[in-house]
């Protein structure tokens, strides 16, 4: 605690480098990272309802998310050659 009050009367915060906007909390980077643990704990989420409530074994669940991750991608291709085709996307 002494240090904290010591670190502000004597003003040594002054000589820290202050964090880039880049790296700040409410930046896109932080706001993404932010996301993607946040699915994460989603898919946990899923994965302990497959495998304790619904009963599928562990390796059940695991091929339902491969699964899902791969009709995903091509999904997201398919969309993504459309909008191509019809000229909404850069290539």
């Amino acid at each position: 605690k002494t240090d904290f009050i010591n670190f502000i009367s004597d003003q040594e915060w002054k000589s820290i480098e202050p964090v880039s906007s880049w790296f700040g909390p409410s930046s896109f980077l932080m706001s993404s990272m932010s996301a993607l643990f946040q699915l994460s704990m989603w898919i946990r989420h899923c994965h302990d309802y497959l495998t304790e409530n619904v009963g599928i074994p562990v390796w059940g669940s695991y091929a339902v998310f491969a699964l899902a991750t791969l009709f995903s991608g091509l999904i997201l291709g398919l969309v993504s050659e459309a909008l191509e085709q019809i000229g909404l996307w850069l290539p």
